[in-house]
């Protein structure tokens, strides 16, 4: 029988899990090699992916506390167990719903720092008393000053749709973090943590001597979990999760893969899962979007909006220059270095000849999810959790009724607040594409195939619908019934040896909406 472990959810403290029995998938290696040297580090990572912990285990190192390392690959490694002041910050405290609170509470924090030395500091500037907080560390104690900097970006990333407060907060973190470099020879050991890499924009722009380890393969795997360490940590949850669900474990392993894997953070990487999702579906014995449900990402949705971004391009191969893919620039509208910095891409391959990242969805709780956020922000004031749910179009295509499908969709357009200028096509199509591949979560949909691209395809246990839409001002919905016929869409579909259905209709201008469709075999 199966009997429970203790799982570190929500737990950052290293010393607290240690102590309190919890499972731990052992990054001590990693720390070993970073701590070896003495440059100043910046590492970024999604949220809820383990940095904080990471963070707290070079903390609980610097200090000495060798007895929680016991049993771990770091206690065969480290033979000299030295103690350091360790200066850790966690910007997470911070409060900025304006400069003054932000300035208020970086003092706050370096006042907690400055007790554990008695250290008098009352400067009113923070970036001067975070400087006198680092030598005054080093006379106290005689040795160089470790720096731990957790969430260094959170301020600025959760102001993105604020600009002048966003800028305001840079100009305070430009000069706190440049204090870094000028205090340098006092240090020995710095780590930013973070999501976002502001780089050549203000706070990087002085801190050019951190090494960036985001992208740097030896680090791939310093947080999240690989699947060697899935399979050698938690084979007991598997396994117990497998029976509650009366499954192999061989296909749950398949369903935890397909749901919370497939995060590469440099080419050619092992994939990494999601820690946060993985721990909370061994507790709750259930598959949900844990992480995604952590947090909306508001500002990436309006960004997308306002860029104009053709959401349908997320579905495929988004390419992006190897010298841009780390670089955010809030005055760009390029959201792409956002998204794959914030986790909502990964990368899927590199091309050397043009030196081009290519990037996608890292796993379905991140691809359905953020669909499901981004539609309501193109059907305003459709509730997409009655009437108009996935499941009810899903409902009407099993059941093999494609006219109660169109009406339903017909109904769903009705009224969506868009203009019918030249972008219309794109706004229905992105509309259809989006509910299109929320359908995938539960039944097989496609668009691709070698011969042609439909506006939409979907498989059922017995029937392959393909669909085709028009603008009525520029073909009818025969013209879009002949047109699957002559691209050849149902060609993929013809050896399956299910019935097919294709589906031709046409929006109309002068109704603004859905306006008629022919069905054929």
């Amino acid at each position: 029988m199966f009997t429970a472990r203790k799982l570190p959810i929500g737990i950052q403290d290293f010393e607290k899990l240690r102590t309190g029995n919890n499972v731990y998938v052992d990054k001590t290696a990693y720390l070993y090699r970073l701590a070896s040297t003495e440059s100043p580090y910046f590492l970024g990572r999604p949220r809820r992916f383990g940095k904080s912990l990471f963070l707290s285990t070079l903390k609980a190192y610097f200090l000495g506390k060798k007895e929680l390392f016991d049993g771990l690959a770091i206690a065969e490694l480290e033979k000299d167990w030295v103690e350091y002041p360790v200066i850790h910050l966690d910007i997470n405290k911070a409060v900025y719903k304006n400069p003054q609170s932000f300035e208020n509470s970086l003092h706050v924090l370096l006042s907690e720092c400055e007790a554990i030395w008695e250290i008098e500091n009352q400067l009113e500037d923070a970036s001067l008393r975070f400087d006198r907080l680092i030598s005054g560390a080093y006379k106290k104690t005689g040795r160089k000053v470790v720096v731990l900097v957790d969430e260094y970006d959170k301020p600025l990333v959760n102001t993105l749709d604020e600009p002048e407060l966003n800028e305001a907060l840079r100009k305070i973190l430009k000069n706190f973090y440049g204090v870094l470099k000028s205090a340098d020879a006092n240090l020995r050991f710095v780590l930013l943590t973070g999501v976002t890499k502001f780089s050549k924009v203000s706070v990087f722009s002085d801190l050019n001597h951190l090494v960036d380890i985001s992208m740097n393969k030896q680090y791939a795997g310093v947080c999240g979990i690989s699947e060697s360490e899935l399979t050698a940590c938690f084979q007991p949850e598997i396994t117990g999760l497998a029976d509650d669900l009366g499954k192999s474990y061989e296909a749950t392993l398949a369903e935890l893969k397909k749901r919370y894997d497939g995060y590469h953070f440099s080419p050619n990487s092992e994939g990494m899962y999601n820690p946060f999702s993985l721990l909370n579906t061994f507790d709750a014995r259930v598959f949900k979007d844990y992480w995604f449900a952590t947090g909306t990402p508001t500002f990436l949705v309006k960004m997308l909006k306002a860029a104009d971004f053709d959401i349908r391009s997320l579905e495929g191969d988004v390419k992006i220059l190897a010298r841009s893919i780390d670089d955010y620039r809030t005055e760009h509208e390029n959201p792409v270095p956002l998204l794959y910095q914030s986790g909502y891409l990964t990368i899927k391959g590199y091309d050397t000849l043009f030196d081009e990242y290519i990037l996608g969805f890292p796993n379905g709780e991140v691809k359905y999810g953020f669909f499901n956020e981004l539609l309501p922000a193109y059907i305003q004031g459709k509730n997409v959790q009655g009437e108009f749910s996935v499941a009810n179009f899903i409902r009407d295509l099993l059941a093999g009724n494609v006219d109660s499908f169109m009406i339903r969709l017909k109904a769903f357009f009705a009224g969506i607040p868009y203009e019918l200028n030249n972008k219309e096509e794109k706004h229905y199509q992105t509309i259809f594409f989006l509910l299109f591949r929320l359908m995938g979560q539960f039944i097989e949909t496609e668009q691709r195939s070698a011969v042609g691209r439909a506006d939409a395809v979907v498989v059922t246990s017995d029937t392959v619908f393909v669909f085709e839409f028009k603008l009525s001002k520029n073909a009818t919905a025969e013209a879009a019934l002949k047109q699957i016929d002559n691209k050849g869409y149902l060609i993929p579909y013809t050896a399956s040896g299910k019935k097919t259905v294709k589906v031709g209709a046409e929006f109309s201008a002068k109704e603004r909406g859905l306006s008629r469709w022919v069905k054929g075999n």
